[in-house]
């Protein structure tokens, strides 16, 4: 039996400046074939846990099913965790009072604890949400539980990423890192992960919490798919979120990430965000800067996803740039003569 109601993660993640396919970074491009080789067979328990099914769930723990069996499969879960994603409240008390291991390592791939998963659920009622992080918080769930090196989250991370503002400051209020750093690859700090979501209540919460933009952006550069909060906020052509974290002293041509990484000026001409385009612009951004792996300029990410109204308007820019760049050159010249 397969699992039926399988969800990997709560979100899925829009940036991606790079049109390659890569090996070993995410499922994006996932065949129906890969699919079934990574879905290998779940234990019973962690199936019934996944559908909500109280009665299979306690018919199996009482005869004798280990309510921490291993994850299995890439994008394996425990039963607890499985649970937790899904809201199923009445399995989650069931399992913690079955021994379930609070922290248990997730699967192979972006393996998230039972809290992080909770934190991060998008489908379940905020009332079921906090009941459940409230239960798992009670048997000792670690608040900061580091995150997995592929695709991982710490708590405040999913939280800031899931859309539950109520979470994350609960979290944050139980001593919950804001500044944790992202995971190596395809990875989000707190800030990342709710701009990239475009919670700008929750980057307004974070910013006044002493999250400084500069620091956040530091380690992108060294990481496999990852994003600035602004590179992110370009890449949805949110207009005020971009103001706000500009505003805020966001570096308009900090480094993008070393793979399929750009600019927060090539991540707005990748999605024809002409508004944004201009908005960086007039911020400093420069038209000139090389980024990630593929070594594309704004100009040229905006040619390979066919944004022609951005490609229309770096030309003006350019054009302009170059236009003022010989008028203070004349300037100069003349007045050394």
């Amino acid at each position: 039996m397969r699992n039926p109601t399988v969800q990997h993660f709560p979100q899925r993640q829009p940036f991606d400046c790079g049109e390659d396919e890569i090996e070993g970074i995410g499922n994006y491009h996932l065949t129906d074939n890969d699919h079934d080789e990574a879905e290998t067979i779940w234990d019973p328990l962690q199936l019934a846990a996944s559908s909500g099914n109280l009665v299979e769930v306690n018919a199996l723990l009482a005869d004798g099913r280990n309510p921490n069996a291993l994850p299995q499969g890439w994008y394996g879960k425990t039963a607890l965790q499985v649970a937790a994603l899904h809201g199923h409240l009445a399995v989650v008390q069931v399992l913690l009072a079955s021994g379930a291991q609070v922290d248990a390592p997730g699967g192979n791939n972006g393996g998230r604890t039972a809290l992080t998963l909770a934190a991060g659920a998008t489908t379940v009622a905020h009332q079921v949400q906090s009941t459940i992080i409230d239960r798992l918080l009670h048997e000792g769930a670690d608040v900061n539980h580091p995150p997995h090196p592929y695709m991982g989250r710490t708590p405040v991370q999913a939280a800031a990423e899931g859309g539950n503002l109520t979470i994350l400051r609960c979290l944050v209020a139980l001593g919950g890192d804001i500044r944790a750093p992202a995971a190596k690859t395809s990875g989000r700090t707190a800030l990342q992960a709710a701009a990239e979501q475009q919670h700008i209540e929750f980057v307004v919460f974070l910013l006044q919490q002493g999250v400084v933009v500069t620091e956040d952006d530091m380690r992108v550069s060294q990481n496999k798919a990852g994003v600035t909060a602004l590179q992110a906020a370009a890449s949805v052509g949110n207009k005020k979120l971009v103001k706000t974290l500009v505003d805020a002293g966001a570096n308009v041509n900090a480094k993008g990430s070393r793979f399929n990484g750009c600019s927060a000026l090539g991540a707005a001409a990748g999605g024809d965000f002409v508004d944004i385009i201009w908005m960086l612009i007039d911020a400093g951004a420069d038209l000139d800067q090389v980024e990630g792996n593929h070594g594309r300029t704004a100009m040229q990410v905006a040619r390979v996803r066919g944004s022609m109204n951005a490609v229309r308007v770096l030309k003006d820019a350019a054009q302009r740039r170059a236009y003022m760049s010989s008028d203070i050159d004349h300037i100069l010249t003349s007045s050394n003569a």
